[in-house]
């Protein structure tokens, strides 16, 4: 998949998770509204992973100051990355976006 192509799914991918959030609840409006605030249109991203392995991902939220979501197409979910030295380094935390994101 080229760049943009693949950019453009991880963008709809979000849009997706967004449209089908229920923000008549207060929390939700809340988690919505910080995560639009740090959202930025997906760019490749080298993560870090245990073992000393890398990937290519695509960022979609900029860092809070510690922590930021990106989207790990072999694995075809979102994971949550601490910032580091090396770049996002991927803790563990995965699945839908917005999940990630409010993990923190």
């Amino acid at each position: 998949m080229h760049q943009t192509d693949t950019a453009r799914h991880v963008e709809a991918l979000v849009e997706a998770e967004i449209a089908a959030l229920d923000t008549a609840q207060h929390g939700n409006a809340l988690l919505l509204a910080e995560f639009r605030q740090l959202q930025v249109r997906p760019r490749a991203v080298t993560v870090q992973f245990s073992g000393g392995l890398s990937q290519t991902c695509w960022m979609t939220t900029r860092s809070n100051g510690a922590y930021c979501v990106v989207y790990m197409p072999k694995a075809g979910y979102f994971a949550l990355c601490v910032d580091s030295d090396f770049g996002p380094l991927d803790i563990g935390v995965h699945g839908p976006a917005l999940m990630c994101f409010a993990s923190v």
